[in-house]
């Protein structure tokens, strides 16, 4: 049901939606919801026009009626509307008795971003690009059922869910410091690959080390600004015009389908625990519940296996620079800069009404931005703060940031994930023709290939929001830090 919001602007950046009684119709009849916490939306006034023109408000404030809610729900500045949750949406609730909701993460679990650095400048590669990306494309399977290279047995796809990049590490398709400049270090504990169904796991085996559809991409990139060289440099960016790679995907079919299985379990669950919510899709069991302890085990192997997905596709990255340039990896110094989840929940411990206090963290298109000095940092990044990498299209740009301590007071230590879509991509197919777009692109000087025109009309940059103002939201708030400007040069869509 759409509600009419009054959205009150109560500091530069920040609006509010306060605390009210919503109405909702559950199975034909009006319920009243209270929201037990305010809404904060993160934005400047064109954002704000953009989240406003779909159910983007509606859906974070039901998300603000949750059982063991804390502090607000949040719609940072790439919001738009998803499943459940809005994408771009953060929600903390207690970690004892608050509820968990797979529509806080969604069905791409783990989708995430990673960023390599080189040494090659944008003189190195201009003349090989399309020779380059013609051997990425080749090497990296891609597009809408896709399946990856490898024959692997159910034994190791086990491994994957279970042990995530660490299994990687023990095959060659990683190296410890992959490990280390991951989130999570490429493994999220507690997973059970006994809890995930065959179905979901007959789904998963030929895709591992393969690129989704859809806003997934690979890209080369070249250096375009650097704001704070003294950071930059100590992340590997040394000038502008330097060459990084950036790797979008997530855990493809498995997360879907581990979502699809959890919702179905939650939903029955709910009545046992007399849990209402004003929205189906926000379905939620109370945190101590087995069947709450169930998705967060299925929802770790679902992430363990974007994170090993991601790696894969990593390895033969490298691989394609190698045999592109005649040199080896430490010639070409393509280190992992850092690599983020997107759709993920994690239980951490945030300041609440001046008490410490454990949280399910839910970040629905969100990105984690811790900021320096905090203890899940990697040694090496704990004085400038954790990277935070917000992807913009394949005609515009992207953002290396690091995460600023007003993070972990404005939004449990999360910022923006990229544009968000302000067209949905029926909407945009209809206004777009892919090979118009990618003329487009070329004129530009970005050289795209992907596995069907279709999905060059969806993931048109005219789709999304402006990816410098989405970004620059979180830079004024000082949640993150822009750091560098990367521009694409060469895409790979799925």
């Amino acid at each position: 049901m759409k509600f009419k919001m009054n959205v009150n602007k109560i500091e530069e950046n920040i609006y509010e939606i306060a605390p009210k009684t919503l109405m909702a119709r559950i199975r034909g009849k009006i319920e009243k919801f209270q929201m037990r916490v305010p809404v904060h939306i993160y934005a400047n006034d064109y954002i704000l026009e953009k989240i406003r023109s779909d159910r983007t408000l509606d859906q974070i404030t039901n998300v603000a009626c949750l059982p063991g809610i804390q502090k607000h729900a949040i719609a940072l500045s790439d919001a738009h509307q998803g499943y459940g949750f809005c994408i771009g949406g953060v929600a903390g609730t207690d970690a004892e008795d608050g509820m968990i909701s797979p529509g806080g993460v969604g069905y791409d679990i783990n989708c995430g971003v990673r960023l390599l650095r080189s040494n090659l400048m944008l003189n190195d590669v201009r003349s090989i690009l399309p020779s380059l990306l013609g051997t990425i494309f080749k090497n990296i399977p891609s597009g809408l059922g896709s399946k990856g290279k490898l024959n692997i047995s159910y034994s190791d796809l086990d491994n994957v869910l279970n042990d995530g990049m660490n299994w990687a590490l023990d095959k060659g398709y990683a190296n410890e410091e992959d490990l280390k400049h991951c989130e999570e270090g490429g493994c999220l504990m507690g997973a059970d690959a006994k809890l995930i169904s065959q179905k979901a796991k007959q789904r998963a085996i030929k895709q591992l080390g393969s690129l989704g559809s859809g806003n997934h991409f690979l890209e080369i990139q070249k250096v375009d600004e650097i704001y704070n060289e003294k950071i930059a440099k100590a992340l590997g960016i040394i000038k502008k015009n330097q060459i990084t790679i950036m790797i979008h995907t997530g855990s493809r079919a498995l997360g879907h389908q581990v979502c699809t299985d959890s919702l179905r379990n939650i939903e029955q669950a709910m009545h046992k625990y007399n849990v209402k919510v004003p929205d189906r899709e926000l379905a939620c069991v109370p945190a101590n519940t087995p069947e709450a302890k169930n998705y967060l085990s299925s929802m770790a192997c679902a992430a363990n296996f974007g994170f090993t997905n991601r790696q894969l596709i990593t390895h033969w990255i490298r691989e394609s620079f190698q045999n592109t340039f005649k040199k080896d990896f430490d010639a070409l110094d393509l280190h992992l800069i850092y690599g983020v989840c997107h759709n993920i929940l994690k239980i951490e411990e945030h300041e609440i009404n001046g008490t410490r206090m454990k949280l399910n963290v839910h970040r629905k298109g969100a990105t984690r931005a811790f900021p320096p000095g905090h203890p899940d940092l990697p040694n090496d990044y704990k004085s400038i703060g954790q990277p935070a990498l917000i992807p913009g299209t394949m005609g515009s740009a992207s953002y290396l940031c690091v995460g600023k301590p007003k993070a972990m007071e404005l939004s449990f230590g999360s910022t923006a994930h990229g544009s968000g879509r302000m067209m949905s991509r029926t909407k945009a197919t209809k206004k777009y023709w892919g090979a118009q777009i990618k003329e487009d692109l070329a004129k530009k000087g970005i050289l795209v290939m992907s596995a069907s025109m279709k999905i060059l009309a969806e993931e048109a940059p005219g789709a999304y929001k402006d990816i410098d103002q989405v970004v620059q939201v979180s830079h004024n708030l000082e949640i993150i830090e822009k750091i560098v400007r990367l521009v694409p040069i060469g895409v790979v869509k799925g």
